[in-house]
């Protein structure tokens, strides 16, 4: 088989319906044969090794081996490459039979950014899915409708709360500080994610001392709050983790997704006695996407495939917290947690990780009122106390959907005043609020 054998017409392969496309980034040296080393690259994740074995037949190969549908070099020399030029620079599509994995994800990640994840500079862009694909996966139970109705809150953005401190308290601290984060108008206290189930701090005490502030909460003031439980654990034991909150009284749950596996959130997701909104968290992502030139794009990882495993909600990092982040690539994630897609409910995009009142307006003014303001410390942290803080933001949400400047909002508003006045206006720069981005 010659490498032009490996080549395919893009509209072929998209008529057909039974390939995912893969769009990478590449570098190279100068002198690669980069037809070649594509071609390559395409058996190596489907049929082949490094040499020739007798079963993969032509007949194998017609039906298994990746296709290569397109090779794009930037800048897009034509004639000669300059003499000054030490690398060079591709973006290349490979079709993979959907028949070698079927419509699950870890097989499918094992394909498309296995043992190539190895190879230097190659970086998974985006995937392509046909139709027949999808169908084979639910997304999520819940979305942004189900969460609202939940609520009991139609059009505004939600305001969440992760308790701080991260760990290392008992349940009846975290329940106070559930309770005071809750009366300052907070929709949905989430877990930390660095807590789970440890000895200092019982899941199944947290729930139903959260869960009995809640009822209380919603009795004198009628406000609703959802309480999402961390269940991470070991993958045998995550589903019955999540049957014992929700035994307790939990009305959501909280997943480390990428450290246990998407496969395991896929599997609560379907589950039909997991009942509840599932929130999925973001850690470790850093590592599967913050190269340029490795691993996967973050829009793969916290939007497009955190959605098809079911997450209701997923929180990811913003462009105005303490890690850094591109505002596109921010925007990106946001756009394939909510876009029309098939029969896949939208998912509520949650940036977290430092956000505070004075970047409430920029976030919903770039995602819409379909969103989650993530805030930790700006609650926990206000100089008023976390009733305080949670006034502080959701007076920072109302003021933004009236189209009230935040500077006028806090004439008359003393919470929204000391949190603007601790931390920063809008487009105000306060160099060294955040110790971990200095």
């Amino acid at each position: 088989m010659s490498s032009l054998d490996m080549l395919a017409i893009p509209e072929q392969i998209e008529k057909e319906d039974s390939y995912v496309i893969a769009t990478y980034y590449l570098e190279t040296g100068v002198g690669s044969d980069i037809v070649s080393k594509i071609s390559a690259i395409a058996v190596e994740q489907t049929t082949g090794t490094w040499v020739a074995v007798p079963e993969e037949t032509p007949e194998v190969r017609e039906k298994h081996v990746a296709k290569v549908v397109g090779i794009y070099e930037v800048p897009g020399y034509e004639f000669e490459v300059p003499a000054e030029a030490r690398t060079r620079q591709f973006v290349f599509q490979l079709a993979y039979p959907v028949v070698n994995f079927g419509p699950q994800i870890p097989m499918l990640l094992s394909t498309v950014i296995g043992n190539i994840s190895m190879s230097g500079k190659l970086k998974l862009l985006d995937l392509k899915f046909p139709t027949p694909f999808l169908k084979g996966f639910k997304g999520p139970k819940f979305g942004t409708k189900g969460v609202r109705e939940i609520l009991g809150v139609e059009k505004r953005p939600l305001l969440n709360n992760m308790i701080k401190p991260c760990t290392g308290y008992t349940p009846e601290v975290g329940a106070k500080l559930f309770s005071r984060a809750a009366r300052g108008g907070v929709d949905i206290v989430k877990d930390d994610e660095l807590i789970a189930d440890p000895v200092f701090c019982p899941m199944v005490d947290r729930v139903r001392l959260y869960m009995e502030e809640a009822r209380r909460i919603y009795e004198e003031t009628g406000h609703k709050v959802l309480y999402t439980v961390n269940v991470t654990d070991r993958a045998d034991r995550v589903r019955d983790n999540a049957r014992r909150a929700i035994d307790a009284g939990a009305n959501g749950i909280m997943l480390n997704y990428l450290t246990v596996g998407i496969s395991v959130l896929q599997a609560l997701a379907e589950d039909p006695e997991i009942n509840v909104p599932i929130l999925a968290h973001l850690d470790f992502a850093g590592t599967m996407y913050e190269s340029p030139y490795s691993g996967m794009s973050s829009h793969l990882i916290l939007g497009k495939l955190a959605r098809l495993a079911g997450a209701d909600i997923v929180v990811y990092p913003s462009p105005f917290g303490k890690f850094p982040f591109l505002r596109e690539r921010y925007l990106e994630i946001g756009h394939h947690l909510l876009s029309k897609w098939l029969h896949f409910k939208p998912a509520f995009p949650m940036p977290g990780g430092g956000v505070m009142p004075s970047v409430v307006p920029a976030i919903i003014r770039d995602l819409g009122n379909d969103c989650i303001l993530g805030a930790g410390g700006a609650i926990h942290g206000h100089p008023m106390g976390p009733e305080a803080g949670g006034r502080a933001m959701r007076q920072a949400i109302d003021a933004a959907m009236n189209g009230i400047d935040l500077r006028d909002a806090a004439k008359d508003h003393p919470e929204l005043k000391a949190a603007l006045d601790a931390w920063g206006y809008p487009d105000e720069e306060r160099p060294g609020i955040f110790e971990i981005k200095a």
